[in-house]
């Protein structure tokens, strides 16, 4: 968890909190209050689980009235760039246990709390309020204004003569629909409701702005709820109610708002305080429903589920955490979309054919079904799917499959990449610009290839032959005889013969990270040393060497600039993971070195934790130092892999 004491430091007010539904919806914003994202909201909620995701209800606008006196509790940013109210010197303390909890110091000493929640079971997110302290016989009167759109999660909302106001007032519930074909908000409160529409409008998102995106928004406001604190708590309950109308028996059974917060409260304390470290309670953020099973959300706030990513996270979200039937289930449901031994990498976010375009998600499929054979004890029937699908995947591969993939006959090795398009992890991509194309033998490609056919060979024998031309054909064409070290890509843009010698972590792969190294002894040191020496930093390694000429050192800027910097210097957590297990291979692989190895790389980033996305690890981080994040504040593969590498350290985070 992470707490923050008064005084608040002012450069923590951005910091951000997540609670989530478990079917690719979320609430989310910042210590501060005030809305710096698109995606800050408190119902935003998934129509097609976990995609198709709209925003209903943005935020609110809340105050105390204490006869003439108003004291505001929420803060908003307006265009050009106009904070009002400010709050900060109000907000005493600030908490994520168990859930998102502000403490307010008011005027006479008295306390107020705040509080937000995503109750699990239900999709709703419930607010709470609460007035200690309070003497005299003056008033505490809560004012809050919902303030809603009803867009796709990735827009903005303008003022428009189509937003229906209308509200429906049925006892303790009121609802509204903005838009017919959205599903409608029903508040759940016990408070009274006065109807006053208007809309409040130029919302400025500063984190949209940085990114070079429209960053003004518009919203409405249909009325007031007013609450007396005096006479006890106020609780709003927040839903989306499916667009058809048809009631629903969970919602409708006459139970007060109170009573109704106070139980989903209840039961969410006693889940979040299951057993479990700070990091595996993190980690069931992202692992969703998809239809009727589960997937894994690759980042919020704008990532849905990506192939690469729910492999590379699963390892350590789930295998490394015992979650095996979770993993099983998600490893079975990918192994039925197997296509010319391709995987999808991605399922577009409103419907439509999966995109079949990398050329490693199918290989960190074998890595994972591997890890999930050798931890869990898996039944007959989907042990043998999940070889069929893995043999699938070698055949396309074998024989060759889109974008030129192929393993060559000459050497065994795994070719792949044809101009335009990109196959790698490292994948940016703006308009027709292919920022790293690596199109011939990427080294991390040939590692992922080998670890696949040496695992496929337990129980398949045809494809040791394979293996031992393509082991033989590694060691002899990547290393660089100038350094010792690894080539970036080896036959680039499919020439023979020629070789990438940008220093860039993904030689690591060669000696950790996978089940099988492909280098040992002193053939492993050079690249660990290279890397350590060019590219490690306290959040992770960088993806290109500060010397190279194309190095960008910060992420930051509108969508080239960032696309530009996304692979070409920019810091990626999640790499970590795979150092510290090449470190240790070639330190020695014993306790003391693991404890080095905590102190030295995994505490930094455990500091992080309470920076940017609270209790999570980022997207990446700049380059050059102090390492700022960046990216998604709340990234599957950057806590995936911190968790995998703190189970091989004995530290369960």
């Amino acid at each position: 968890m992470t707490r923050l004491d008064s005084p608040v430091d002012a450069q923590r007010l951005d910091d951000e909190w997540l609670q989530v539904d478990g079917a690719g919806g979320f609430a989310s914003g910042t210590v501060g209050t005030a809305r710096t994202r698109r995606y800050h909201a408190l119902l935003l909620t998934a129509r097609q689980p976990p995609t198709n995701r709209v925003v209903l209800v943005n935020g609110i606008e809340a105050w105390l009235e204490d006869g003439e006196r108003k004291t505001a509790l929420t803060m908003q940013r307006y265009a050009p760039d106009l904070l009002y109210p400010d709050t900060s010197e109000r907000i005493a303390s600030f908490d994520t246990s168990p859930w998102p909890t502000w403490r307010y110091r008011l005027e006479g000493g008295a306390v107020l709390t705040a509080e937000v929640f995503v109750a699990r079971a239900t999709r709703e997110t419930v607010l709470r309020w609460r007035l200690d302290g309070v003497s005299g016989t003056g008033e505490a009167v809560l004012k809050v204004r919902p303030l809603i759109s009803g867009r796709d999660y990735h827009g903005l909302h303008h003022e428009n003569a189509a937003f229906d106001f209308n509200a429906r007032i049925d006892g303790e519930h009121v609802r509204w629909q903005p838009y017919g074909d959205l599903p409608a908000i029903v508040a759940h409160a016990n408070g009274g409701y006065t109807h006053a529409p208007d809309w409040y409008r130029n919302f400025c998102y500063t984190r949209e702005r940085e990114r070079g995106l429209d960053c003004i928004e518009d919203l409405a406001t249909p009325g007031v709820f007013t609450f007396d604190l005096r006479k006890g708590d106020a609780v709003m309950l927040l839903r989306a109610q499916s667009s058809s109308g048809v009631p629903d028996a969970s919602f409708d059974s006459g139970e007060s708002a109170l009573s109704r917060a106070q139980r989903l409260a209840g039961f969410e304390e006693v889940r979040r305080a299951a057993p479990g470290s700070r990091l595996q309670h993190s980690a069931s953020a992202y692992v969703v429903a998809r239809g009727d099973g589960r997937t894994i959300v690759a980042g919020y706030p704008w990532f849905t589920d990506w192939g690469r990513d729910t492999f590379i996270a699963m390892r350590g979200l789930l295998l490394a955490n015992g979650r095996y039937e979770e993993a099983g289930t998600i490893l079975l449901e990918w192994a039925a979309t197997v296509s010319e031994g391709m995987l999808p990498n991605r399922f577009p976010d409103a419907g439509g054919e999966p995109e079949y375009n990398s050329v490693d998600a199918s290989l960190w499929f074998v890595v994972a079904v591997h890890d999930y054979f050798a931890a869990a004890n898996v039944p007959r029937e989907a042990r043998h799917a999940l070889q069929c699908a893995v043999d699938a995947i070698l055949e396309g591969y074998a024989r060759g499959t889109r974008y030129g993939i192929a393993a060559d006959p000459r050497d065994a090795l795994l070719r792949a990449g044809v101009p335009g398009v990109q196959l790698t992890w490292m994948d940016a991509k703006a308009g027709d610009w292919v920022v790293t194309p690596r199109i011939g033998k990427p080294v991390e490609i040939q590692a992922l290839w080998i670890n696949a056919l040496r695992i496929a060979a337990a129980w398949d024998t045809r494809w040791r032959e394979l293996e031992a031309r393509a082991s033989a054909s590694f060691a002899g064409r990547f290393v660089d005889p100038s350094t010792g070290a690894l080539f970036d890509v080896v036959d680039v843009d499919h020439v023979e013969g020629t070789a990438d010698r940008s220093i860039r972590p993904n030689q690591i792969f060669a000696a950790g990270g996978l089940p099988f190294a492909l280098l040992e002894g002193n053939a492993a040191r050079p690249v660990v040393a290279q890397v350590e020496a060019n590219l490690l930093t306290p959040m992770g390694l960088r993806t290109l060497a500060p010397s190279d000429r194309a190095y960008r050192g910060q992420y930051r800027g509108g969508v080239l600039e960032r696309d530009g910097a996304y692979h070409q210097g920019t810091v990626w957590p999640w790499l970590l993971g795979p150092f510290v297990d090449a470190w240790l291979h070639v330190n020695g692989d014993h306790a003391t070195q693991r404890a080095v190895a905590r102190e030295r790389f995994i505490v930094p980033l455990l500091a992080h934790l309470d920076r940017a996305g609270l209790d999570h690890v980022s997207e990446v981080a700049d380059g050059d130092a102090p390492h700022e994040p960046g990216g998604a504040p709340f990234q599957a593969w950057s806590l995936g892999e911190l968790m995998r590498v703190l189970k091989r350290l004995g530290d369960a985070g």
